[in-house]
């Protein structure tokens, strides 16, 4: 039996990974945006290993999380899979970041950073970071003209390199990157044509199984099939040019 923690877990992918981790035996932490969402999920949260609630879109909170989960206890796992998808405008978080940029990359490199280390780290990227750009010059969208679809795209871009950088700054850890599919969730719609249940299962799957296949790192992986990424996901000039970038917007060193 393990115990992973899931961000974004109460609704959609991380929700159906909860719900099968906990179907299977193991301890999972749930995490929520705020209690009125932890209280839409209180008939699984009350057979959980706890949850730990906080806005992934703010620093602080996101901080917070971190520090909850870690007096719950050291985790086996950790699913990132918290996202926001096309946001209409930039935003403006607490500290002045574009809201797409703050939960989708920001937000796993502050809790991979905070939260004791675990065996195993999986974070959730997207077919579409191969359109992400490979410049790290305005990644927080203070310059340029706002693109849903691009900052989008590069946030999937940052957390699959981050999956990497991980995996090869961390050798006892198994850090792998996952591409769930364009699947009907309140994210990706109700006519996203892929299928849900391979939506979530690679997640768990790298999570928690014994399987040799599954007990590897640094790869990007859609449906159990390990898959080519982007040149720059495994580029280590990227990697650390990426982690220099968050480290300066965070104010928290990873490595």
């Amino acid at each position: 039996m393990s115990r992973i923690f899931v961000t974004g877990s109460t609704d959609g992918l991380g929700l159906a990974a909860a719900r099968t981790l906990m179907a299977d035996g193991h301890e999972v932490v749930l995490h929520a945006r705020s209690k009125e969402r932890a209280s839409a999920v209180s008939a699984l949260s009350s057979r959980s290993a706890g949850v730990v609630i906080g806005d992934l879109s703010s620093g602080a909170e996101t901080r917070s999380v971190a520090d909850q989960l870690n007096r719950i206890g050291r985790m086996d796992a950790v699913i990132h899979n918290a996202g926001i998808y096309l946001e209409g405008s930039r935003g403006n978080t607490p500290e002045g970041h574009a809201r797409t940029l703050a939960v989708n990359t920001l937000a796993p490199y502050i809790l991979t950073a905070l939260i004791e280390r675990p065996d195993r780290l999986v974070y959730l990227s997207s077919g579409m970071h191969r359109s992400g750009s490979g410049s790290l010059r305005d990644i927080d969208w203070t310059t340029r003209e706002w693109s849903a679809s691009q900052a989008y795209s590069e946030t999937k871009l940052h957390v699959a390199t981050l999956a990497a950088a991980v995996a090869r700054h961390w050798p006892e850890v198994f850090s792998n990157a996952v591409d769930p599919g364009w699947v009907p969730t309140k994210m990706g719609g109700a006519g996203a044509p892929d299928d849900l249940k391979k939506g979530h299962l690679t997640q768990t799957w790298l999570a928690v199984s014994d399987e040799p296949a599954a007990k590897v790192s640094g790869f990007y992986w859609h449906h159990r099939q390990q898959r080519k990424a982007a040149p720059e996901v495994t580029d280590p000039g990227f990697q650390d040019q990426l982690v220099e970038k968050l480290t300066e917007l965070t104010g928290i060193s990873l490595f």
